[in-house]
């Protein structure tokens, strides 16, 4: 927000020196110009330069719109979801959690270490003191009896 000067300063060189005037308009819309020191001219500049770069600063760290939840959901990294969308999430992973439950146990054992914790199917292999296409199978198995037993739910 630039703001219009209420006065002007004006150097003017002469053969006997320099002058320095500062010239402003009164209450009453009357032009006045005043010839000032040299120390108030340049006290007068400096506090140009000063509110010239305070508004600077404002402009650049200023919010130029009303901080509304509106505006703050488009600026969202992640869109806050909705009640619906929560629920249907809780009811999703309780069926998923239930569906890798009733694996047997080699199958969810192998199923959790891969997808959950990681493990690649090598080490898993390792701890299991079994090849590492066997993990592979289990695991593809397992991802498929939880598939088939979700798609029965989640079917529209």
């Amino acid at each position: 927000m630039v703001r219009d000067k209420t006065y002007t300063l004006r150097e003017e060189s002469t053969e006997s020196g320099k002058r320095y005037f500062i010239s402003f308009k009164d209450g009453q819309g009357e032009h006045h110009e005043l010839e000032v020191s040299e120390q108030l001219f340049i006290e007068f500049r400096q506090m140009e330069r000063k509110n010239r770069n305070l508004e600077q600063w404002n402009q650049r760290h200023r919010e130029f719109n009303e901080v509304w939840d509106e505006t703050l959901y488009r600026r969202a990294l992640r869109v806050p979801k909705t009640l619906d969308e929560r629920m249907i999430d809780k009811e999703r992973n309780e069926l998923f959690y239930k569906a890798v439950a009733r694996l047997p146990e080699i199958q969810r054992r192998r199923f959790l270490l891969y997808y959950e914790y990681d493990f690649n199917f090598y080490q898993i292999g390792e701890m299991e003191h079994c090849t590492a296409s066997a993990v592979q199978k289990s695991v593809s198995v397992a991802r498929e009896k939880i598939k088939a037993e979700m798609g029965k739910y989640l079917k529209v």
